[in-house]
């Protein structure tokens, strides 16, 4: 078992004798997700694959908030809110702009990339340093304004 599932499984017992239920049914809602992928492709996850799907729930919890602020609906944004806190607790600790920008200018400097077309090649070598420690649309954001 990896080490980032026995800590979900260890928070998961925690809130059921703190009586915590809203944190109780957000570890499980990590727990249901890495479970219907392990089901999917018929193995066991390793932390870096656990880091990616806690990543896109985060993604789309974002994309929830700004839904539900427009609509009106701050109640469920709040909820959302808080199960993105509960996420983030057991994700790597996020990267500072400062780091991000030295990861970039070292991925600029080991490919190569000189324009638009090296974003791809870039994106590549990024992506498994950055994933869950910074929001990678915006690390997109900015390596398209280095090399644009």
């Amino acid at each position: 078992m990896s080490t980032l599932k026995a800590q979900l499984n260890a928070a998961m017992k925690d809130a059921m004798r703190a009586k915590e239920k809203e944190r109780l049914s957000t570890i499980r809602l990590i727990q249901a997700d890495i479970k219907r992928v392990e089901v999917d492709t018929r193995s066991e996850l390793d932390d870096a694959q656990l880091i990616a799907i806690m990543d896109r729930m985060l993604k789309q919890r974002r994309d929830s908030i700004a839904q539900f602020e427009a609509a009106g609906r701050q109640e469920l944004a709040d909820q959302e809110a808080f199960e993105i806190s509960v996420i983030q607790q057991f994700l790597p600790t996020p990267l500072s702009d400062d780091e991000i920008n030295t990861l970039i200018d070292q991925a600029i400097a080991a490919t190569g990339a000189s324009g638009m077309q090296d974003m791809g090649k870039l994106m590549a070598m990024l992506k498994p340093q950055i994933q869950g420690r910074a929001d990678m649309a915006a690390v997109s954001g900015a390596v398209k304004k280095r090399l644009g």
